[in-house]
């Protein structure tokens, strides 16, 4: 079974000051952005406010760029007839809009010293603000974790893989972290840690409106599980590889309908009773949880609040 490279949340302070690039190995390596904190990043979902959308194509092929925001910066993305489903959502989303991105990351030299970073879409849905509040949370989770492996790392003599994992943190993570630690030498880990307060600011206004700049953003360790639910796919933050799990279409819709009819008040199916749900369709935890993350990733799905699975 091949792994499937995982959605990092990453924000985009972060994700541009990225400008160290890694190949992996076999027949088909995937290429990654490692970011100063350690994300390998070949696959992302970003959740923001999309703007300036262009088609910039030609030759009467439609290509079409556009800008997403979050509170630390702005993504750019573009989509052409090689991603139909992102570029045809682009071509009908009004900006502004918020949208969740799901894409590879991509990096263009055009000259030595230079480098762009940008996503190319696998999807684009348009979304509410409540996502795209709830992916601020994810994502500040996942970088304060992050941070965390960063300075661990950066306080050892001879920081190594199996010395990060020691402490709890994934292998993929720990990996990544070296590399970025022994790239970009003196990491300023404050820089990050203040765009998380910004990030949080702009969600969390009455605990960050008065001493934010004295408060310390609490830390993450790696062995805090925040939520129950697709525990294979979350880290949220992406640090775990998962496996390809191939879910077929008739698991997909039979998720996606429990999900629908367990969906009460509008705020989503609860997770034990989805559990109970799918076991009546043959589906057990193990499964599911697998099946809800591939839902996640793709964008399908996404949890309002902890413990919550509801439809885009």
């Amino acid at each position: 079974m091949n792994a499937r490279e995982v959605a990092w949340r990453v924000f985009a302070e972060e994700y541009n000051s990225s400008t160290l690039e890694y190949t992996g190995e076999g027949e088909k390596p995937a290429s990654y952005i490692i970011t100063p904190l350690g994300a390998k990043v070949n696959r992302m979902m970003i959740v923001g406010v999309a703007t300036d959308i262009e088609d910039v194509g030609g030759d009467g092929k439609s290509r079409y760029r556009a800008r997403v925001t979050d509170p630390t910066g702005t993504f750019y993305i573009s989509a052409g007839e090689y991603q139909p489903t992102a570029a045809r959502s682009l071509s009908k989303m009004s900006p502004p809009a918020f949208a969740a991105v799901v894409g590879k990351s991509r990096a263009y030299s055009p000259e030595e010293g230079v480098k762009y970073l940008s996503i190319r879409p696998e999807n684009v849905v348009e979304v509410d603000a409540e996502m795209r509040d709830y992916w601020i949370l994810e994502a500040a989770k996942s970088t304060l974790v992050r941070i965390d492996a960063v300075r661990d790392a950066m306080q050892m003599a001879e920081p190594s893989v199996g010395e990060l994992m020691k402490l709890g943190y994934p292998e993929n993570l720990a990996d990544g972290v070296v590399r970025a630690v022994e790239y970009y030498k003196d990491i300023d880990l404050e820089r990050f840690r203040n765009s998380v307060r910004e990030a949080l600011r702009s969600v969390l206004p009455d605990k960050w409106s008065n001493h934010a700049e004295e408060s310390e953003p609490p830390r993450v360790t790696p062995k805090q599980k925040p939520r129950p639910a697709a525990a294979k796919k979350e880290q949220v933050s992406g640090e775990d590889e998962m496996s390809d799990v191939k879910v077929g279409v008739d698991e997909d819709g039979t998720v996606l309908a429990l999900i629908d009819s367990l969906n009460t008040g509008g705020k989503g199916a609860q997770w034990d009773k989805l559990v109970e749900a799918a076991k009546s369709k043959k589906i057990d935890k193990v499964r599911l949880e697998e099946i809800v993350a591939n839902l996640l990733d793709k964008g399908d799905v996404y949890e309002p609040e902890l413990g919550m699975i509801k439809r885009i």
